[in-house]
């Protein structure tokens, strides 16, 4: 390994920071150059006549104040963080979030950092005044083009939210080959330790290398959980931590005694290493929850999710324009799979299912037909291409999910929303624990957090991760990021079987 890549593993996240913040300058700035452009070619500003020097003078300063307004609402949202959020749902939507607010924040300062009027009294204008003067801004206010501001912020939102799709795409990259991947530890290899260590080889952007398990039971030592193994006890972590350099262990005990893992995080810490802890209600948790105390007693309280009216209304006029809007786009697809259904095999051209909707509501759900009649029913869905209940139109369309086109009509009828969890069929419903039972509380939706997470392939029930983040957070701007990840999912072909 070169002396460049033995660096980057060894600072990879101060280097990878700080190539984040260059390329979103960057961004920033071939923003503001495009909306400048685009705004000439408008005819908001003048690039022939006898001011165009002046122009750029008064638009390169204007760049220098939107670069830094910029960066700073950046980190004041959150984007330089190291800690990510569910497939970076919560990065996506900060992108928007400190677009936005630096658009209005450029606007309070081309206001008053404006010159300033050398008359007044008292000393603290005495003092204001020379610092105003300082900072102010050499420029006419009412002479800046406002098509070029919307322009010039309608493409760093843009080229902000591509940058940074291709940024994780590549962080993914890198960790998927090892660089800059921590070395860490589950202590306690039962079904809590298990789950975790599923979700480090679903997601890779975490950054997580698992070197093995730690547990109390003698009778697990040496024994193989998944791809790793149980190294040795409690008493071992002296060798272990040093030998394997671990730099974090997650203390997966939810049902363990309080004072046993406060003991553990005691000797943690006295080792150095970063401890994390999977606590006993952790399923509560995953719930918007408040912490709340009653003399020095801790009480979580479930906060109420449930959208407002405004909310509501909001998302079924998105599903309404947007159903509309893809059933006028792809009518051509809608002829040719009817065409092709009904040459290969015989039967409907609608595969129409009972599935359960919001509040435990049945409803008759529509998909285009992808396997032969007399195979199709109420069984698990297929989970290979070569599954011999499909037929060729039938593979094809699953591939690319143009199977679920007609769902547009249930999103029409109201009983399914573009975004949303997966609704499931009677006899899986019915088989829900109090936990699982909480999807029933959102509309069914023809896609969802599920649909583009690295989890596609596995049972919706088993991955609820990501149906409650999205109930807990659901949000015009949320479904409006799923909705545009779909898409990519979609052009990719990574669609079910």
């Amino acid at each position: 390994m070169g002396l460049g890549g033995t660096i980057l593993r060894r600072h990879f996240e101060p280097i990878v920071l700080s190539v984040q913040v260059l390329l979103d300058l960057l961004v920033v700035l071939l923003s503001c150059y495009l909306g400048y452009w685009l705004g000439g070619e408008l005819g908001g500003i003048d690039l022939e006549g006898p001011f165009l020097q002046q122009s750029r003078n008064v638009y390169q300063e204007l760049s220098a104040l939107i670069a830094a307004v910029s960066l700073v609402c950046f980190h004041a949202f959150g984007l330089y963080s190291p800690t990510k959020s569910l497939l970076n749902m919560q990065e996506f939507k900060a992108i928007v979030k400190s677009t936005i607010v630096a658009f209005l924040v450029l606007l309070s300062l081309l206001i008053f950092l404006r010159g300033t009027s050398q008359e007044g009294e008292g000393w603290i204008y005495g003092l204001i005044v020379p610092i105003h003067e300082w900072i102010k801004l050499n420029l006419n206010v009412v002479s800046l083009s406002r098509v070029t501001l919307l322009l010039t912020f309608g493409w760093i939102l843009v080229l902000m939210t591509a940058s940074r799709f291709a940024s994780f795409k590549v962080i993914q990259l890198l960790h998927r080959r090892g660089i800059g991947n921590r070395n860490v530890l589950i202590y306690g290899a039962g079904e809590t330790g298990q789950r975790l260590q599923r979700k480090f080889a679903q997601v890779p952007t975490l950054g997580l290398n698992l070197v093995g398990f730690v547990d109390d039971d003698p009778a697990r030592l040496g024994a193989a959980v998944g791809r790793s193994r149980v190294l040795g006890r409690g008493a071992d972590l002296d060798q272990l931590i040093p030998n394997l350099k671990v730099s974090e262990v997650f203390v997966a005990l939810p049902e363990e005694r309080e004072e046993h893992v406060l003991e553990i995080l005691t000797r943690l810490e006295q080792l150095g290493v970063q401890s994390r802890v999977v606590p006993r209600f952790h399923h509560l948790l995953s719930f918007k929850v408040r912490i709340e105390s009653l003399d020095s007693i801790p009480l979580i309280t479930r906060s109420d999710s449930r959208p407002g009216l405004i909310a509501q209304a909001a998302k079924r006029v998105l599903d309404i324009g947007f159903a509309l809007l893809a059933i006028l786009l792809t009518l051509p697809l809608w002829i040719i799979a009817a065409l092709l259904i009904k040459q290969q095999s015989p039967g409907p051209i609608f595969f129409v299912q009972s599935r359960i909707g919001k509040d435990g509501k049945p409803f008759d759900m529509y998909k285009f037909r992808t396997m032969h009649v007399h195979l199709s029913g109420d069984a698990p869905t297929p989970r290979s291409r070569q599954d011999p209940r499909l037929t060729g139109i039938g593979r094809w369309l699953r591939r690319f999910s143009l199977d679920e086109l007609p769902q547009f009509l249930n999103v029409l009828k109201g009983d399914m929303s573009v975004v949303g969890p997966r609704p499931e069929m009677r006899f899986i419903v019915e088989q829900y624990t109090p936990l699982q039972a909480e999807r029933l509380r959102a509309k069914p939706g023809i896609t969802g957090l599920w649909q583009i997470s690295y989890a596609r392939q596995e049972a919706i029930h088993d991955n609820l991760d990501y149906d409650l983040y999205y109930i807990e957070h659901q949000s015009l701007l949320l479904d409006l990021v799923i909705i545009a990840l779909t898409g990519f999912a979609v052009v990719k072909g990574t669609g079910a079987y």
